[in-house]
């Protein structure tokens, strides 16, 4: 009776094992759907009614629709003009958001709403390996409602593919020291096994990462050498087959970039090099930095004062991190410094600052400080509450977007000039040479924006055909102080 019972009870639980792994596998593929979704829908709430902003948004909107109008998807333009800004991933993701819901600010922010969205599952993915689900979601909801992040994933611009393909390097460099990093170590077969699968992760996304923002993407590479400094036995070179990986990531990104080579006869690594990476790293661009030694001394601690402001409102648990990192951390600590310090170094050397050039730092910050609140007693309620104050503080400024196009001279010209629009019009622009003009105008007309002077106001006038110039009141009273027969004006 007693080894009857005995099979039985094991014959039971060997049954039910299958429908227990089931079951979590299930609950599993729910909590990640519903992070997914619900980040999704916090991050493209707002994103119709606010109106493209600063000058980088309508570019990227603009040299998307260029791309799907002229069916080149190897050199994007942007006003009929070469634009080597930045590599073709985000116009990519933008012409397939045009096709699926037209060409309007909405379909234009939505990749980067989605790729926000895809980072807050690759930390929650990772917190799980490091930790518990407590570790996860905290990581999650930290990047989600920080500052940085709900502007970024609402902006129609590269940045937040980057930070998602950063992220996953940073996170299949973790997985491929991951012996290293932790107590528990491997068998020599499970660690080829599982190495396999991260090394592919780890060098396809420095390739994707270069395609959304250029070089920057690679920084993971750095991390793994400051890793090496906290510590000296690792082994990277077999970890990481650096010469074969570099050929991978270089083949991939040659896809894209010799085609674009040769269809641009060597501009494209002229200026998208060699002007807008090595430029911006040693002089000022668009006004974006300080012009003298002097001046680039003083804003040296630039971003290690904006991350107050950037990772707000969890900002406010910077310097406990800090002395707690102080007193005690462990390796997977110092990867994460490791990987939040190269980021935070390389900006403040580079000359070209602008606010939002550390995010990639963003998720590494919300995983470290997730799991080092995961010790401390009142972590889930310091959590809870900081997530409900951002995220009342996030929609009351989301409803408060309708109201910034009422600041926008764009769409005010637009909603007034735009019964008088024809598709054979040409834009002329007298200091207001502003994107938003080509991004809102050209879904009315086929012309291009022109930048005119006051003496080239006869001519553009004289052409054949329904023209529309933009100037300041000052220039337009000077010029034309009575209109011509059947002109308007709008202001």
């Amino acid at each position: 009776m007693f080894f009857q019972s005995e099979y039985l009870s094991i014959a039971l639980l060997d049954s039910a094992t299958p429908i227990n792994r089931e079951h979590a596998a299930n609950a599993g593929v729910r909590k990640f759907a519903f992070l997914f979704f619900g980040t999704l829908l916090f991050h493209v709430a707002g994103s119709w009614t606010l109106p493209l902003l600063d000058r980088d948004e309508p570019r990227f909107a603009e040299a998307s629709r260029e791309m799907r109008q002229r069916g080149d998807y190897v050199v994007p333009y942007f006003n009929n003009r070469y634009r080597f800004d930045k590599p073709p991933l985000t116009y990519w993701c933008q012409t397939l958001s045009y096709r699926a819901f037209g060409e309007n600010d909405f379909a234009a922010r939505l990749p980067s709403a989605m790729a926000a969205s895809l980072t807050a599952l690759l930390l929650f993915a990772w917190g799980r390996r490091i930790g518990s689900e407590t570790i996860a979601w905290s990581a999650a909801l930290m990047f989600t409602l920080c500052f940085q992040t709900f502007i970024h994933a609402r902006a129609a611009v590269a940045d937040m593919w980057l930070v998602f393909f950063m992220t996953g390097a940073h996170w299949a460099g973790y997985e491929l020291l991951r012996d290293k990093l932790k107590a528990e170590g491997r068998t020599t077969e499970e660690e080829e096994k599982i190495g396999r699968r991260w090394w592919w992760m780890f060098y396809c996304s420095l390739a994707l990462g270069f395609l959304a923002k250029g070089p920057i993407g690679w920084l993971p590479l750095l991390t793994l050498g400051v890793t090496k400094f906290f510590i000296p036995d690792l082994k990277l070179g077999r970890r990481f087959l650096f010469f074969t990986g570099g050929l991978l990531t270089l083949s991939l990104v040659a896809l894209w970039g010799i085609p674009a080579l040769l269809r641009t006869e060597g501009l494209l690594l002229e200026v998208g090099i060699g002007k807008h990476v090595i430029g911006r790293s040693v002089v000022v661009m668009e006004g974006h930095g300080p012009e003298s030694l002097w001046s680039y001394a003083a804003m040296l601690p630039f971003y290690f004062v904006l991350i107050f402001l950037s990772f707000a409102p969890w900002s406010l648990k910077l310097p406990w991190l800090v002395r707690k990192l102080w007193r005690q951390r462990d390796a997977f600590d110092c990867y994460l410094v490791a990987a939040v310090s190269v980021i935070f170094v390389v900006f403040t050397l580079v000359k070209t600052k602008l606010p939002h050039y550390t995010l990639p730092a963003i998720p590494l910050l919300a995983l470290l400080l997730a799991k080092a609140l995961a010790d401390f007693p009142a972590a889930e309620r310091f959590v809870r509450r900081t997530a409900i104050a951002g995220g009342v503080a996030a929609l009351i400024a989301l409803a408060l977007t309708p109201v910034a196009a009422r600041f926008s001279p764009t769409l005010q010209l637009l909603k007034q000039a735009r019964g008088d629009l024809r598709p054979e019009m040409e834009i002329g622009v007298l200091d207001y040479r502003e994107p938003s003009l080509v991004w809102y105008f050209r879904k009315y007309i086929d012309g291009w924006m022109v930048n005119l002077g006051a003496p080239n106001l006869p001519a553009f006038f004289a052409k054949a055909g329904g023209r529309i110039a933009v100037m300041s009141t000052e220039i337009a009273d000077k010029a034309y102080p009575a209109l011509p027969a059947g002109w308007k004006s709008y202001r």
